[in-house]
């Protein structure tokens, strides 16, 4: 029975985040284009350009730099010190998301490694349990449900610092940049920046509800499989 109290729990903290949080994909979509910000934008480098140019005012020209225009989106991978960038050229948001992952790229490295170690245990951690409980081969559940929760709440707090560390820095470094081409004049970079503080007044409220409410959903759902099996 405690564990269908905790599933229910779960559900409810799912309910009152989406509540309050507010936060809506479709706008976060509907503000990522916007034909006249792109217009600005296309007139800037190839992706691949900016990111060495971002890295090169970061120090840090050692990081490899891959593009794929099949993949929806850009990432750092700290293990390997690479960035990949998603197929973001005809977005005017490309400069901020390059700027992204560029500032990824120069956070504590240790804390970087500690991270990618530690979402690859998490997720291993979480299948292991699904997988044992369904079986029903796992003895000492509420024990492991907690450590999971323990371990999740480890995840959150690691992860959400670097992203939100990422997040608050990438425009001042995506302006940062264009004043420094000069392609642009002072009313479009102003324009662009404009476009990218209402895009992030949402996407970063997005990005800490998504990685909680993940949590929360996985606690769900080895709640459910515990009380069933």
């Amino acid at each position: 029975m405690e564990f269908l109290v905790i599933a229910i729990l779960s559900l409810i903290i799912g309910v009152i985040l989406r509540y309050f949080f507010d936060v809506s994909i479709k706008e976060i979509k509907e503000l990522a284009q916007k034909p006249n910000l792109d217009k600005i934008v296309e007139k800037y480098p190839n992706n691949q350009q900016v990111a060495q140019e971002l890295l090169k005012k970061l120090n840090n020209e050692k990081v490899k730099i891959e593009e794929n225009e099949n993949a929806e989106s850009s990432l750092y991978i700290a293990i390997s010190d690479k960035i990949f960038i998603g197929n973001i050229q005809k977005s005017y948001t490309r400069i901020q998301t390059i700027s992204h992952e560029c500032l990824h790229s120069v956070q504590n490295r240790k804390l970087l490694i500690f991270h990618f170690i530690l979402s690859n245990l998490y997720l291993f951690y979480f299948a292991i349990l699904v997988i044992l409980g369904i079986l029903k081969i796992l003895p000492f559940q509420m024990t492991f449900l907690i450590s999971f929760v323990l371990i999740g709440m480890l995840f959150y707090a690691v992860r959400i610092y670097l992203e939100n560390d990422a997040m608050i820095k990438a425009p001042f470094l995506a302006k940062e940049y264009m004043q420094g081409k000069q392609i642009s004049s002072l009313e479009e970079i102003e324009e662009v920046m404009n476009g990218y503080d209402e895009l992030n007044q949402i996407g970063i409220k997005a990005v800490n509800y998504k990685l909680f409410i993940g949590i929360m959903i996985k606690v769900f759902l080895l709640s459910i499989i515990f009380f069933l099996f």
